[in-house]
């Protein structure tokens, strides 16, 4: 074909994947979504990356940018079309301690980011399960969250510009260090969270915080959920709002946890029916100094909020971590999720958002209509409690005659009636543009389309994504 050989012309032929070689970038990391892309283009830089567009542009072949394949809802789907990695824009181009800012390409690894800024006693906060291999590019195409997000907010919230080559292969630079700019319409804001389907991100200005010098972790147990609100708001009142996390895993996640993970320490000695890991960070000496015992003021403070909810019987038990490693311990629980959602074929996979007040609500009312469903069905939760985040993921029996979009349009619909959204933080892909055919505002969708028929004329950045 006449787009390979001038796609070899331009990255040789080592950077231009064909065959064999495009499987593990056809494949997603579930296992649940392939596809058979005409090529995988490997640019360097954004020059390149302008120019592979230019040449799928001509051909009016699709293209499709990928970066760590981490993503829930096949958005990287590539039937017939150019996938583009970014894996290899992988440069920190500037740290600015400062400023409190950092210049990355899309292609960096987010943990390695986080090692980087580490190095000058910073944080980027952006923070989940697959930070060892996500990418910056991913991570601000679907708008991630992760368990900072009540601290320091998703990811549109933590970046300050954008480097973007746009379907034509023209580079869009807005890649402001500014706070404040107010010169017309946000387009940092328009691509963030676009899926590729208006644009490559190629880099980015990223804003950094200061590396809490120590931290508050532990595990609470309750009997029932209603009392955690009063928790996560006697913690901020207590630490000047310096919860980082609130994570709610139920007594089922706990279970299959222990049955998965055998050699793992339980987090109590017995399963409880709530269990919220909760951490609390800070950088104030006031806070951090350890006194003569050896216990910072943080934990202490930590420990004595969590005793008066004991001493009312709000809680049940709590574990307070005392040094890094029972602190990773219990992280590591939160953290394998993803593996305990997926250990089961087939599943059901959402990611719903609902009022703070409304996650015993959902949970009860999507449990009972389940069971109405497919009574021998299993199922997974598990909840950035703070922002009222659910992933609720469904086993269903083989005797079930529900089908999987029946089964997601039943949890929409409880999700629609008690004031959320279908999607929180893993976006649409393929997966979700029925729901959003469903649910979505039609004014909104026809701006949507309005704005990709005008950004994306020839509808080749990465089609039959996100909108239905």
């Amino acid at each position: 074909m006449d787009i390979l050989v001038q796609l070899i012309d331009l990255l040789g032929e080592k950077n231009v994947l064909t065959g064999s070689e495009t499987q593990k970038y056809a494949t997603d990391w579930t296992g649940k979504f392939s596809s058979s892309p005409i090529a995988v283009a490997r640019p360097g830089n954004t020059q390149e990356v302008s120019a592979v567009v230019k040449i799928a542009a001509a051909h009016q072949v699709p293209v499709v940018p990928i970066a760590g394949n981490t993503g829930l809802t096949g958005g990287t789907q590539s039937d017939g079309a150019l996938l583009i990695s970014v894996e290899r824009l992988n440069n920190i181009r500037e740290i600015r301690p400062h400023a409190k800012t950092a210049i990355v390409e899309a292609g960096v690894i987010l943990a390695n980011l986080h090692d980087a800024v580490g190095e000058h006693d910073l944080i980027f906060p952006l923070t989940f399960g697959a930070r060892g291999s996500a990418m910056i590019g991913g991570n601000l195409a679907t708008n991630a969250g992760g368990s900072n997000v009540l601290r320091y907010g998703n990811t549109r919230t933590l970046c300050l510009g954008l480097e973007v080559v746009l379907p034509s292969g023209e580079i869009l630079d807005v890649m402001t260090e500014l706070h404040k700019d107010n010169s017309g319409y946000d387009l940092r804001d328009l691509f963030i969270g676009s899926e590729g389907t208006l644009g490559i991100i190629t880099a980015a200005v990223v804003k950094l915080w200061p590396k809490p010098a120590a931290y508050g972790t532990a595990m609470v147990a309750m009997s029932e959920l209603s009392p955690a609100l009063e928790l996560l708001n006697q913690l901020q009142k207590a630490t000047g709002g310096a919860v980082e996390a609130f994570e709610f895993m139920p007594d089922h996640f706990m279970e299959l946890h222990e049955k998965l993970f055998p050699q793992a320490r339980p987090a109590f000695d017995r399963i409880h029916p709530v269990n919220i890991l909760v951490e609390v960070g800070s950088t104030a000496p006031r806070d951090t100094i350890p006194d003569e015992n050896g216990e910072t003021p943080i934990t202490a403070l930590l420990e004595t909020t969590l005793g008066g909810m004991i001493e009312k019987g709000d809680i049940l038990d709590a574990a307070i971590a005392q040094n890094e490693t029972q602190r990773l311990e219990m992280w590591e629980r939160r953290e394998a999720a993803a593996e305990l959602a997926f250990h089961r074929k087939p599943f059901v996979n959402t990611d719903v958002s609902v009022p703070l007040e409304s996650v015993e609500l959902f949970l009860t009312k999507v449990k009972l209509r389940l069971n109405e469903l497919d009574p021998m069905a299993g199922a997974l939760c598990v909840s950035h409690l703070g922002d009222g985040n659910i992933h609720f993921t469904v086993w269903p029996s083989e005797q079930s005659a529900a089908d999987e979009d029946q089964i997601v349009e039943e949890i929409e619909r409880i999700v629609t009636d008690i004031g959320g959204s279908f999607s929180a933080e893993h976006g649409i892909g393929t997966t979700k543009r029925d729901s959003m055919r469903r649910r979505k505002n039609p004014a909104a969708l026809a701006t949507m389309k309005a704005i990709k028929a005008a950004i994306d004329p020839q509808g080749i950045m990465n089609p039959g994504k996100v909108l239905p």
